[in-house]
């Protein structure tokens, strides 16, 4: 889990982005917590948008949790969340679970046994 927090800006935007992309490690997955994160500019939009291009290219599952403040500005017109969300940490670690979960039951009929 990685967790930001005061501001998110052009100022700081690249130093958060290095930071964040230090956490891109192997296939393990990833929560970033932003809930406490008190303004969010455009830039800090910008750098969601990368960072989730550069977790599918490293094959990196992530979530992210964020505050009502952050919430507007990253749900599109329909409702939908444009990057994938949680409403806590708890939740979003459980979602991830599930996810491995899932993967796993997947690939069990692909095991053969061997005697």
């Amino acid at each position: 889990m990685v967790t930001v927090r005061g501001e998110i800006d052009a100022v700081n935007v690249d130093r958060v982005g290095d930071c964040l992309r230090r956490f891109l490690l192997g296939d393990q997955p990833l929560v970033l917590d932003i809930t406490d994160v008190s303004h969010f500019a455009g830039a800090g939009f910008a750098l969601l948008q990368t960072f989730d291009e550069d977790c599918r290219r490293a094959g990196v599952e992530w979530t992210l949790v964020a505050g009502g403040n952050v919430i507007e500005q990253l749900v599109a017109g329909d409702g939908d969340a444009v990057f994938p969300m949680a409403g806590s940490v708890p939740e979003a670690f459980g979602d991830l679970a599930d996810a491995v979960v899932y993967r796993r039951r997947l690939a069990l009929p692909l095991i053969k046994k061997t005697a």
